[in-house]
């Protein structure tokens, strides 16, 4: 098994270390970000826990031919998948391939397991109701009692904290110069052993008489307005729409637009949205040398014109001035 743990200054570089998935994050609220991430992954299995300090959105795809599956530990604010209102009862499913954008408040603390997609077809083959819950599944957001959810959610965490402190050399079955780590099939055994435990934990709580399998939770009119609004303003960035303008594109009041902001993502629709693009243009940064692309035309391409504007805005969202973003080569 592969183990990491790491923490982060950058949600950019937060995003890029959580192995296999296709995504960015942009933060929305504004201040110096401290975020953790801790990752074991074994032949089938990928389990990660992050926590970020600051309010952000995760916009990507899942990763194809994958079971994906992600237990809040801690939620301090409006949260929202897939359009669906969440909370701290809720657990997220993403099938792979299927595109996603995730709401996180601030100080959120979340625990996600991807399983190999055959790997989880097969034990779910074999519980009693295999078509109720394969129905189920179909939901972003499924709500759990909260009793239930906590002793799954415990079950999980220490499992995953188990394996995660184990000695690296134990739990890949690699021998040492003195022969002392075990042999060869240890590893193996305990990946085994670990996919399986991880796979009964969910599976038990999803076929427990006390979850509901015929909920049907509705995306929300809000939750549409805002994850709109964020595509329209990234697919032309250059060119980015202003509120007003967005307005006449989904033909809605300023006043839904501004309410719709507030409730989704716990600010207004200007500050969102100039919030993503600034994260658009730190993101090219951290990816180019200086050399290559000047920081005006960085800005320029995510519809920044007026310098000092914009670094001001750069500075009050990220707690630095973008040339002191730290670039490729320095």
């Amino acid at each position: 098994m592969n183990q990491s743990i790491n923490r982060f200054q950058d949600v950019h570089m937060h995003a890029c270390a959580v192995r296999d998935w296709n995504q960015t994050y942009s933060q929305i609220s504004a201040g110096p970000l401290e975020s953790s991430l801790m990752q074991l992954k074994s032949t089938r299995t990928h389990v990660f826990r992050e926590r970020i300090s600051q309010r952000v959105v995760q916009h990507g795809e899942a990763p194809k031919g994958k079971m994906c599956f992600a237990i809040p530990t801690a939620v301090s604010g409006a949260i929202r998948m897939q359009g669906r209102e969440a909370d701290e009862n809720s657990i997220f499913v993403l099938r792979g391939g299927e595109e996603f954008m995730f709401h996180m408040p601030m100080g959120m603390d979340m625990l996600s397991i991807t399983f190999d997609g055959e790997l989880f077809e097969s034990a779910l083959e074999a519980t009693p109701s295999p078509g109720d819950i394969r129905t189920l599944l179909r939901q972003p957001v499924i709500k759990v009692p909260s009793k239930r959810l906590a002793q799954c959610r415990d079950q999980l965490l220490a499992l995953f904290l188990s394996a995660l402190a184990m000695d690296p050399l134990e739990s890949s079955g690699a021998s040492g110069a003195s022969g002392a780590a075990g042999s060869s099939n240890d590893g193996p055994d305990l990946e085994r052993s670990l996919e399986q435990e991880m796979l009964d934990g969910l599976l038990q709580l999803l076929t427990d008489p006390t979850c509901d399998r015929n909920q049907r939770p509705g995306s929300s009119t809000q939750s549409f307005i805002v994850d709109k609004c964020h595509r329209l303003t990234v697919s032309d960035a250059a060119n980015a729409p202003s509120v007003i303008e967005l307005c006449q594109r989904l033909q809605i009041s300023r006043r839904t637009v501004q309410n719709s902001f507030r409730t989704v993502a716990e600010t207004t629709p200007v500050k969102y949205l100039r919030s993503v693009r600034l994260n658009g243009v730190r993101r090219e940064l951290m990816a180019t040398r200086a050399s290559d692309l000047a920081i005006g035309d960085a800005a320029a391409n995510w519809g920044f014109f007026h310098m000092s504007h914009f670094a001001a805005d750069y500075q009050e969202l990220f707690g630095e001035l973008p040339s002191q973003t730290r670039r490729i080569g320095r």
